[in-house]
């Protein structure tokens, strides 16, 4: 199939196919000699999917570059996945508090701000001037 049914078939554009075969995520297929068009497997469309979800699941593409890595090596078994997939939920929890602390510390700013006023007593702006204190101090 060519590359644009690809691209249409796993819900990507053409770049977004060309960009997975530059980073060697999929293959790309070899010119035919006669000067034809390149033609893709469909397992390209399953590829793409693939990349699509994991990326999804907040996988970077250098994580499920070593996630295809594994699903194609006979000596990797579940468990090793399980083990990927729990230490980027780890990494999601530690986003997710990071977060919520950013929230917070704005919910504070945002109260102790009367909301008008020369831009020169603003308590929002005179915060952000505040040096930052280490979590360590």
């Amino acid at each position: 199939m060519r590359i644009g049914k690809v691209a249409k078939s796993a819900g990507v554009n053409v770049e977004t196919v060309r960009f997975y075969e530059r980073r060697k995520l999929i293959q790309q297929p070899l010119k035919p000699q006669n000067g034809g068009i390149r033609s893709y497997p469909p397992e390209t469309v399953t590829a793409i999917r693939f990349i699509r979800r994991a990326q999804e699941l907040g996988f970077s593409l250098r994580e499920v570059e070593e996630l295809l890595s594994l699903q194609t090596n006979p000596a990797c078994d579940c468990g090793d996945v399980r083990a990927r997939a729990s230490t980027k939920r780890r990494e999601v929890e530690d986003k997710i508090n990071q977060l919520i602390t950013i929230r917070n510390a704005l919910d504070q700013v945002i109260a102790a701000c009367p909301g008008s006023g020369s831009t020169k007593t603003c308590s929002i702006l005179n915060e952000m001037e505040n040096p930052i204190i280490s979590k360590t101090q």
